[in-house]
This record gives structure tokens, C-alpha cells and sequence, in this order.
């Protein structure tokens, strides 16, 4: 038998503020004893590994390595412009693909 993931984990410098962004993307809830220094919150229904947040004293400099490909419910731009109220940017545009970032720049696709 295999093993399965059971969390992914974000360094960040606010985790409070990244795992806000998230639950409300991926229609979940920050757990009740996150705070700015760790945060957590558990995939919606059945949706995945839980997402773990972890403030660390130095900046992200890099392009990620990994990053989340987000299927969006029903229209690609209509899913885009509800992260970028959330506080996601867009980064590079497209009509089937947009490549956008988290309020601490980390990249992700909506398809």
C-alpha cells in the first residue's frame, strides 16, 4: 500500500492571512485555533489534503516549484474575478488557463 498526502504546507510571513485566502478559494474554514504564527484548514467535503500555513522570517524569492491547478465551477473568468476580490492577482491571462498569485505571490493556474 502507498502512502497518500495528508497536508500541504505553505511557509509564508502571515499564516492567519494565507489560510484566510485559501478557505475562502476553496470554499472551506481556517481552523479555529489558527493563528498569524500557524493556520489550518481542512480540504471542503472530501476535496484533498488539508493545508497547512507556517510563518517564517524570510521572503518568497523564487518561482514555486509546485503549484495548485484550481478547476473552476463555471466560467474561468467568472472564477478569477471572485480571487481577485479574495486578494489573488493575475499574472499572466489566457481564456482556457490563467496563471494567478496568492496575496504572498505564490503561483497558481485556474482552468
Amino acid at each position: 500500500m502507498g502512502t497518500f498526502i495528508k497536508s500541504v504546507t505553505f511557509d509564508c510571513a502571515d499564516a492567519m492571512l494565507m489560510a484566510t485566502f485559501w478557505a475562502a478559494a476553496l470554499g472551506s474554514d481556517v481552523d479555529e485555533e489558527s493563528t498569524s504564527e500557524r493556520a489550518f484548514v481542512e480540504p471542503a467535503g472530501w476535496g484533498g489534503p488539508s493545508l497547512w500555513f507556517a510563518a517564517v522570517p524570510e521572503p518568497k524569492i523564487a518561482k514555486n516549484r509546485m503549484h495548485f491547478d484550481l478547476r473552476a465551477p463555471g466560467r474561468v473568468e467568472d472564477e478569477v474575478a471572485r480571487l481577485a476580490l479574495l486578494g489573488a492577482i493575475v499574472l499572466r491571462p489566457g481564456d482556457d488557463l490563467v496563471v494567478m498569485a496568492d496575496p504572498e505571490g505564490n503561483e497558481f493556474c485556474v482552468e
